[in-house]
């Protein structure tokens, strides 16, 4: 999948569900009660126990309905074993140029998280697909609009802070798409079972970015 593609889906899809503890008896349900919701894309951080194993059975129950993919990915070790687990696409915390280059090299998508301008454009100029303003929550929307001025060729996307109601402004500000977690993937209301919850969340995710159930 090159640049292109992998923009794409983003603009298809809009949210990427970030998930991170959440046990592997679980992530089935999980992932059932997101695409219910509207929501196609699952981000499973690597230092969640038993990462691999759900990345490898979300691509054989889920692959033809939603991305499955890999977050918290921080050096090519990382990198290899999500892509050998089947990760579609890897996201990092961090602004590693190795990994966003070794990710190109074997066609998969990458969203490497970046605060300052210099690391976005290193990011960008190292191959990444869309870059990752991280940490979101901290620094607001108004640090992503005075972002656009300069950088708005490169494709971000908004991580912390996002909520259904603000997600309007993001998009209008020039945002690509959303990595949304906790705030979604609710571990206690998935340990309760309630995946109900989890479901009409999502539903209110997707109704906020115009995005067809």
């Amino acid at each position: 999948m090159n640049r292109e593609q992998g923009l794409e889906w983003v603009e298809q899809t809009r949210i990427i569900a970030i998930v991170r503890g959440v046990e592997e008896q679980h992530i089935t349900e999980l992932a059932q009660a997101l695409l219910d919701g509207g929501i196609r894309a699952m981000e499973i951080t690597l230092n969640t126990a038993g990462a691999l194993n759900m990345i490898a059975k979300l691509q054989q129950q889920f692959g033809d309905h939603m991305f499955i993919g890999a977050g918290t990915v921080l050096d090519i070790d990382d990198a290899t074993k999500a892509i050998e687990a089947g990760a579609s696409y890897l996201v990092t915390p961090n602004t590693d140029e190795e990994v966003i280059r070794y990710a190109v090299q074997q066609g998969i998508p990458v969203y490497p998280g970046a605060m300052t301008p210099t690391e976005i454009v290193k990011a960008w100029k190292a191959g990444a697909t869309a870059v990752k303003i991280f940490p979101g929550a901290s620094l607001g929307l108004g640090y992503f609009k005075e972002l656009q001025g300069p950088l708005n060729h490169i494709p971000m996307l908004a991580v912390g802070g996002v909520n259904e109601e603000n997600i309007p402004q993001f998009m209008q500000a020039g945002c690509y798409g959303f990595g949304i977690g906790g705030s979604l993937v609710n571990l206690q209301e998935i340990a309760a079972g309630n995946f109900t919850w989890i479901r009409d969340k999502a539903a209110a995710l997707t109704a906020s970015v115009g995005v067809k159930r």
